[in-house]
């Protein structure tokens, strides 16, 4: 399975789910990448902070900020957005229903109780302090540990 993670600059949320994915798929047959919707940060290491939040639960963000490429609709085989407006950006840049198809949201993994009107984005932590960066973590981890678990009874 190969997998996509996006966001919107690539240097926050996206590569902390890559790297998160990385880290916890005991199937090595499993392949993650990341990329962003916009092209701001394109060749650019994680942020900082990020990549300090990660750091202190054992996991190391190298990954290098890159735009999304028509190509990646084919190369994978499910292309995940941290919220809703990369979500619509990506319906919009795919070109046939069998790529729209592969599109979700990172939090259609966390496992909602029912009856729950939990917002369906990972909120961006780029303008926030370091609290909203240990959030994001926590629930970026949460969804890609049930992402695994769900790839894990698939096969």
């Amino acid at each position: 399975m190969k997998i996509l993670f996006v966001c919107l600059g690539n240097i926050c949320r996206s590569p902390l789910a890559e790297g998160i994915f990385k880290y916890l798929s005991k199937n090595k047959k499993n392949e993650a990448d990341s990329c962003g919707t916009g092209n701001w940060h394109v060749g650019s290491l994680p942020d900082q902070r990020m990549r300090e939040t990660a750091e202190k639960h054992n996991i190391k963000l190298e990954s290098k900020a890159r735009q999304i490429e028509s190509g990646d609709f084919y190369k994978f085989d499910l292309i995940i957005a941290m919220d809703r407006e990369n979500k619509n950006n990506l319906m919009n840049l795919a070109r046939s229903d069998e790529c729209k198809q592969k599109i979700r949201l990172m939090r259609d993994f966390e496992n909602f109780s029912s009856g729950s009107t939990l917002n369906p984005d990972v909120p961006d932590p780029y303008y926030g302090g370091s609290d909203g960066f240990e959030h994001v973590f926590n629930l970026v981890y949460k969804c890609t540990k049930n992402l695994i678990s769900n790839l894990e009874k698939k096969n």
